[in-house]
């Protein structure tokens, strides 16, 4: 079929990207191959979002015209994991493919569809074992829809039974064999003349540098061994038949009961280009899993999303109107969140953080003397509203003290700005009072790499607020402070909900008192003075950070002096990691206990530099511990 020619019934078409290469087919209602083009490689956590529409254009560019308005399009892209992925495929859809129903979801799902169904009865779920340059299990129930993954962790963290894990293997075994009996293995010898190494002591720089692929294509070597007979090659594949059938199973135990009957889909480059390998593995999935069918995926798994595409054409909602639109790829569902349901436009116009500020309507043109003043005099004015919360800082404070001496755990959780104060004060924490690093925690939306680069959604994925939360453990010990300039930030407001459920105390700090809060969901304390507008209008890590800041160090500072790290007002239980703070605290013990300062420096390192053990091994002669006998002394002088 050529371009011109007019197309008789809708087009479908689907996407499939990995670690390598990006495939789009288009395909008629019958299945009919119109069209194929490949691009670069299609994991989502290696792709911007300019990348990634940038990406779908030049795969529409390689396919007929049609393929411009399809009637309907799924994507399944490695490392799609979460809603907030599957809502960034389906923005970058919608780009593309404006108007047209997307179905956003990851690799494995798409691999899955394309694998035909069996002969016979309906199994009670399919699996899909993906062994390649990585590896992992996918399944989904038949009855239910529920799905269940293993594996897929990476090369650092998972992928058994993969390629980089036989040609990592291999590495590892053949030193380890030099080492033992003082020999060179033959496998060792394959080995460097694939890579083109002399000796054994140039695989040290290699593997340091080595990609994942690079390692990975060392399996085909493994495989040529073990066909001439290696021992080593052998004993590696059968670890990885073993790694890759029992994983398997465990995926096929979650979605359906034994005996009931089980597909395995066998698809991946190692497990389809290396036939003896897929038939040990299928082999030993039979002995794990007796009356199971298992099937090489012999079709481009592309064709998978061509499958889901024409299956979710009906019900897919279009990308503009969808930002979840893919099942999830964990079972079983996690509870609703009950969180609160605001219209943006109206809570956020309320928001004095988010009103132009009188004062600075000319911030563009003031002479830079005039700038620094007004600033200055803006976040002057943040004390009175502080002050007029003091009630419930002093309540909050309270709390957390309460909660460190019954074992308890402080968390902070924000995004931006927010979530990055958070982290600050938890990090400071253990240097300036020795407490454990787990005492006092920060989560912010977007993970570690959202410290200094904005995460795009990742603010408003109120689910990922709400793992963060379970994954840590949050108990009824602990308290929860959940910071968020405008109130409403989903992310916090979903680990609220985590929280509540796990009985923690509640905390909300927010800058917004305007923001209706449903009684039902208010957290247990709401801390919400008014700042009035920023000088920058939204910027809210101007006056909103700065009082961030203050209350921050107002709740660890006071509830850690209730556990009676301060004497006075001296840090008595700091961690002096450094010269400067190792003068700190000499110059502490010398104060409180009246001695020099290297009888204090002494002092504390016999006690390991842990300024509690130096202040008792000390005598009380003067300081701030003493005072009380210093009295009685002056007492009794006024009296004879």
């Amino acid at each position: 079929m050529t371009s011109e020619q007019p197309l008789a019934g809708p087009v479908y078409l689907g996407i499939e990207g990995g670690g390598t290469r990006t495939v789009a087919l288009l395909a008629d209602a019958a299945g009919g191959l119109l069209g194929r083009h490949a691009a670069g490689p299609g994991n989502l956590r290696l792709l911007t979002d300019e990348q990634l529409t940038a990406r779908f254009q030049e795969l529409t560019a390689g396919l007929p015209p049609a393929a411009r308005r399809p009637a309907a399009v799924a994507i399944g892209l490695a490392g799609a994991r979460t809603p907030a992925d599957r809502a960034r495929i389906t923005r970058a859809a919608a780009t593309v493919w404006p108007g047209v129903p997307c179905h956003p979801t990851n690799d494995l799902a798409t691999a899955l569809a394309a694998a035909p169904a069996p002969k016979g009865p309906a199994p009670a779920a399919r699996v899909l074992i993906l062994s390649g340059t990585g590896s992992c299990c996918f399944g989904r129930s038949a009855t239910n829809g529920e799905t269940a993954k293993v594996g897929g962790w990476g090369q650092i963290l998972g992928d058994k039974g993969s390629g980089y894990e036989i040609g990592l293997r291999s590495l590892k075994a053949v030193v380890y064999y030099f080492d033992r009996d003082g020999a060179w293995p033959a496998l060792g010898g394959r080995l460097l003349h694939a890579l083109e190494l002399n000796e054994p002591e140039d695989l040290i720089a290699w593997v340091q540098s080595a990609e994942k692929s690079a390692v990975a294509a060392l399996a085909p070597v493994v495989f040529a061994a073990a066909e001439a007979g290696d021992r080593i090659a052998r004993d590696i594949l059968a670890g990885a038949v073993a790694t890759l059938a029992a994983d398997g199973a465990a995926c096929a135990a979650r979605l359906a009961a034994a005996p009931a009957p089980v597909q395995f889909v066998l698809s991946g480059s190692v497990l389809v280009r290396q036939p003896a390998f897929a038939k040990s593995v299928a082999a030993a999935l039979r002995r794990a899993r007796p009356g199971s069918v298992v099937t090489v995926l012999e079709r481009e798994s592309a064709w998978g999303a061509v499958v889901l595409a024409r299956e979710n054409a009906g019900t897919a909602r279009t990308a503009e109107a969808s930002a979840t639109a893919s099942a999830p790829v964990a079972a079983p569902a996690p509870p609703a969140l009950e969180l609160p349901d605001w219209p943006v436009g109206e809570t956020m116009r309320h928001s004095p953080t988010e009103m132009r500020n009188p004062a600075s309507a000319h911030l563009d043109r003031l002479p830079l003397g005039r700038a620094v003043e007004l600033m200055l005099r803006e976040e002057a004015g943040i004390h009175a509203p502080l002050l007029a919360e003091s009630r419930r800082i002093a309540r909050v404070a309270g709390w957390i003290a309460a909660a460190f001496k019954e074992g308890g755990r402080l968390f902070y959780v924000g995004a931006g700005t927010s979530g990055r104060l958070g982290v600050l004060d938890a990090s400071e924490c253990p240097p300036t009072f020795r407490s454990a690093p787990e005492m006092v925690q920060g989560i912010i939306a977007g993970g570690q790499s959202a410290l200094w680069r904005a995460v795009e959604g990742a603010e408003d994925d109120a689910p990922a607020g709400a793992r963060a939360i379970e994954f840590r453990k949050v108990t009824a010990k602990d308290v929860v402070v959940g910071i968020t300039a405008s109130g409403r930030t989903p992310f916090v407001w979903g680990a609220f909900a985590a929280a509540r459920r796990a009985g923690a105390k509640t905390v909300l700090v927010a800058f917004n008192p305007h923001l209706p809060v449903p009684v039902k969901l208010r957290p247990d304390v709401m801390i919400r003075p008014n700042l009035g507008p920023e000088v920058l209008t939204g910027s809210t890590r101007l006056k909103a950070g700065t009082a961030t800041k203050l209350l921050l160090n107002i709740f660890t500072t006071l509830a850690m002096v209730r556990l009676g790290k301060v004497a006075g007002n001296l840090m008595v239980d700091l961690n002096p990691s450094n010269v400067k703070l190792r003068d700190r605290a000499a110059r502490i013990v010398g104060e409180l206990r009246g001695v020099d300062h290297a009888t204090a420096w002494a002092a504390l390192e016999a006690a390991g530099w842990v300024v509690p053990r130096a202040l008792a091994a000390l005598p009380r002669r003067t300081g701030l511990f003493n005072r009380k006998a210093r009295n009685k002394r002056k007492e009794t002088k006024k009296k004879t």
